[in-house]
């Protein structure tokens, strides 16, 4: 991991290399850690929020638009998603 001192992750040299490289790296990470506040997941638990309508076609982190599923499941969905967007569906 390029971001160690002593063997150990520097979180601090993590963010700002995050926030002067690409500024909306840290808005779509609070975003995600907003979801998981408001979906009740606490540090270190390995399942993920996901969005039943995504952010980007005006979703938003509204408890009513988030489910909690296993970090499999999420990706799987992802994947489909980003497989109809290649073949030109919306």
């Amino acid at each position: 991991m390029p971001f160690q001192t002593n063997g150990k992750r520097d979180y601090k040299k993590e963010l700002n290399w995050e926030k002067t490289s690409k500024p909306t790296r840290v808005k779509d990470r609070s975003k995600r850690n907003s979801a998981r506040r408001v979906s009740g997941l606490s540090v270190g638990d390995t399942r993920q929020v996901d969005h039943k309508k995504p952010l980007s076609s005006g979703g938003t982190n509204s408890k009513s638009n988030l489910r909690v599923v296993s970090a499999k499941t999420n990706l799987t969905k992802e994947a489909l998603r980003k497989k109809k967007k290649s073949n030109g569906r919306s």
